[in-house]
């Protein structure tokens, strides 16, 4: 199983470094179900004249709407999501209505990570899943992502956040 979640997660970190190259904020996806990638996306629109982007083009909602294009019928159930970094509270929740509920990823969002959102005191669609996630795949390559993203000036998003604070004194 480890080395599945490595591959794949391979495959999620081609979506971020092309993601960077591109200079957006390094964040790939890929949705997986028995072993076939069925979806793929990458962060975008974090690149912007504005000081705050409009936060809807992460990742995994790139990824979700690619799964919805290509394959709208399949059972979401026994998709595995690969991401590069922990999805936020928005995306892990889109996940999770869209019966989406086995999650791995690379790099913890100490800012805005939504995983350790507790279900137990929600209403009973959430309270009763069966979340698996599974952290720190490919850890040392999404970080140096990150920490190459945060590096270069002429990348402003999320400057001197506690984010970029983290990630660039991780060694």
């Amino acid at each position: 199983m480890q080395e599945d979640h490595e591959h794949f997660m391979r495959l999620a970190l081609q979506d971020a470094q092309a993601a960077l190259s591109a200079g957006e904020f390094p964040v790939g996806c890929v949705l997986v179900r028995d072993s076939v990638v069925l979806a793929r996306g990458a962060r975008q629109h974090s690149r912007t004249n504005t000081p705050r982007p409009f936060e809807l083009d992460h990742a995994e909602i790139v990824a979700l709407r690619d799964l919805e294009a290509n394959h709208p019928d399949i059972d979401r159930s026994a998709i595995t999501v690969y991401s590069t970094m922990e999805p936020c509270l928005m995306c892990y929740s889109t996940l999770l209505v869209n019966n989406i509920t086995r999650i791995v990823y690379a790099y913890e969002d100490v800012m805005g990570g939504g995983t350790g959102l507790s279900l137990a005191t929600l209403t009973p669609l959430y309270r009763e899943l069966k979340i698996s996630l599974t952290p720190g795949i490919l850890r040392r390559e999404s970080l140096e992502l990150f920490r190459n993203f945060f590096r270069d000036p002429a990348n402003d998003y999320w400057r001197d956040s506690l984010l970029a604070n983290y990630t660039l004194s991780q060694s």
